[in-house]
């Protein structure tokens, strides 16, 4: 069947009652690529894929059943990065000049991992020919900006009703070749916290805790520590934090072909014990 064009950008799932006074955020699951998209890149689509954080979104499905929504971005990180600020752009993959509003130059931008980016996580470029900016400027608002206004109008929802909310970002960890990593580098879960600043240490401290318990090796902030979401949503003083998870994908899925392994179950299970445990720590953290 011919691949569609449009689609809605982001999914929210409900639950019945907001109970917790979380949000799950899952900015790279989406798996929806645009035909266009497709046509106009240089790679197939399973090696464009390599950057999607696979299946991620049903990782943490269970979040509705104990009490808080879940939001996805239905799209692909390799289409439109939500996690960088919205004008993060490599000035070589255009054909035009770009306006003095975007941001040309930074770590980021310089290894292809811009707000469009130039390549997926094993290294290759995706394009095929060079962009124009107006096209890319209507994608961000087609794509980009609803994920930012879905998510923040969830965030006010959520400190009107509870007074305070911790945002927790999920993503999963590639192997980008430009890193140097190796699969025995890394831990199990990677928790960011932009060094303390974006979610009070006791918040960090039970789900690593728990992680631990559970068997899982963790480690704080390197070399993830909370892309834009964190950092930008991540103010405690407002009575908003905020948590990236990264997950080493060893642990649920093979990488090359896109397929969930056998640990994809346990993963999901244990995932849900922590979610289930997060009444108790946000209880003890706001009467300690």
């Amino acid at each position: 069947m011919k691949r569609k064009d449009t689609v809605n950008p982001v999914e929210i799932v409900r639950p019945a009652t907001w109970s917790l006074p979380v949000i799950f955020s899952s900015p790279h699951s989406g798996a929806f690529y645009p035909d266009r998209f497709v046509k106009q890149s240089a790679l197939n689509l399973l090696t464009l894929r390599q950057s999607e954080d696979y299946k991620v979104d049903e990782l943490f499905s269970s979040a509705p059943l104990f009490g808080a929504p879940i939001i996805q971005a239905t799209f692909p990180r390799a289409f439109c990065d939500v996690n960088r600020s919205p004008y993060e752009l490599d000035p070589s993959m255009f054909l035009d000049p770009l306006p003095d509003y975007v941001t040309t130059l930074n770590s980021k931008i310089a290894a292809g991992l811009g707000t469009i980016p130039k390549i997926v996580s094993q290294g290759n470029q995706i394009y095929s020919e060079k962009l124009q900016y107006k096209t890319i400027k209507q994608r961000l608002n087609a794509f980009y900006f609803p994920y930012h206004q879905n998510l923040g109008n969830l965030i006010e929802e959520g400190v009107n009703k509870f007074g305070h909310i911790l945002l927790i970002d999920c993503h999963s960890m590639p192997l980008p070749a430009q890193s140097g990593l190796t699969r025995p580098s890394l831990p199990d879960f990677i928790l960011g916290d932009r060094f303390g600043q974006s979610v009070h240490p006791d918040h960090s401290a039970h789900i690593s805790s728990k992680l631990k318990k559970l068997g899982y090796s963790v480690r704080y902030n390197a070399p993830y520590a909370g892309g834009f979401i964190t950092q930008h949503y991540g103010k405690p003083s407002t009575g908003v934090s905020a948590l990236q998870i990264e997950i080493n994908r060893r642990l649920y899925m093979d990488q090359p072909t896109m397929t969930k392994t056998d640990g994809f179950h346990q993963l999901k299970n244990h995932l849900s014990e922590l979610i289930e445990i997060l009444p108790n720590m946000i209880f003890e953290r706001k009467t300690g």
